[in-house]
């Protein structure tokens, strides 16, 4: 347990089917033992961990009165589940209603009162999630990202041919047949390996990707920036909105950079979903600027904190 800024940091963990999740639960400044409290799960992006982007906004909402809860996703940092580094949708999506089992026992929570914020994939993850789990009772995403479209269609959407998914989809097939029979797991980058890597006609989302991932800004030895290569086709399969409009009449916050790369995801699935709703455009930012930058988070954090406060 440790105390940042009043902020206590506690690490927790809850059960994922057969193995355990592992994450840091906020608590707010003046903690009341005798209270309950609105809480918010944060999910983090494809390839991080707790301890990035998902763990400062937990630590931020927890200053502004909040119960906040960033953890590791299933397969990867200190949670459990094999094989490491597996990007698995589903699993994704049931990490979050874990999380919410696991808040809704919690002394500390009002059950009434818990929200879910997804940042980047996690923001697709968690509206998924959302659409089904009725326990969350507010959605906001950050940056959001649907890992399905992305995988189908590249980013910017129209990025991959055809030839290039049935050429893709039976790279993955020929490698599972390989793995079956003993040889080791192919693992594949999420961002570019190098610098050297990056030249002018590498999206903006992964160089600054490289950027976030692997320099001091935010590398962290759980977050190596692969990912196991036959998870590919589960992505494939996967959309994040496709049931959007269930979310309602809970409340839907998507909140994007005007400049981000991906901004369309959070537009389209917004013009999907019904009332209440709302897409919040932060001015001059890109996609990862929303993750940390120190002049966007203090006005996503506002935003946050208004909805949460409204909803919760």
């Amino acid at each position: 347990m440790s105390k940042d800024n009043g902020v206590t940091k506690q690490k927790v963990s809850f059960p994922h089917g057969q193995h355990y999740v592992v994450g840091n639960l906020f608590l707010p400044a003046d903690f009341d033992e005798d209270k309950r409290y609105a809480a918010v799960i944060a999910t983090h992006p494809f390839g991080g961990v707790k301890e990035q982007a998902s763990g400062l906004y937990s630590e931020k909402l927890a200053e502004q009165g909040f119960i906040a809860l960033a953890y590791d996703a299933s397969h990867y940092g200190e949670s459990g589940g094999e094989p490491r580094l597996f990007e698995a949708p589903g699993d994704r999506v049931e990490d979050i209603r874990c999380a919410v089992d696991f808040l809704s026992n919690h002394q500390h929570v009002d059950p009434e009162r818990i929200g879910a914020l997804g940042i980047c994939a996690g923001g697709g993850y968690t509206v998924n999630a959302a659409q089904t789990e009725a326990r969350i009772k507010a959605v906001a995403t950050v940056s959001a990202f649907n890992v399905g479209d992305a995988r189908r269609n590249g980013v910017p959407r129209g990025l991959f041919s055809d030839e290039f998914r049935v050429q893709r989809l039976k790279e993955v097939g020929d490698q599972r047949t390989k793995e079956a029979s003993g040889e080791p797991l192919r693992m594949i980058n999420f961002v570019p390996a190098s610098a050297e890597e990056i030249d002018e006609n590498t999206p903006e989302l992964y160089r600054e990707g490289y950027n976030y991932y692997c320099t001091p800004r935010a590398q962290h030895p759980n977050a190596p920036g692969v990912y196991v290569f036959t998870s590919l086709d589960k992505q494939m399969a996967f959309d994040a909105f496709s049931h959007v409009d269930l979310i309602s009449p809970r409340p839907l916050l998507m909140i994007a950079g005007s400049k981000a790369d991906t901004r369309y995801f959070s537009e389209e699935a917004a013009a999907a979903a019904k009332e209440p709703k709302e897409v919040f455009v932060v001015d001059g930012a890109t996609h990862i600027d929303l993750y940390d930058k120190p002049e966007f988070v203090p006005q996503v954090l506002g935003k946050l904190t208004d909805f949460y406060s409204k909803y919760l």
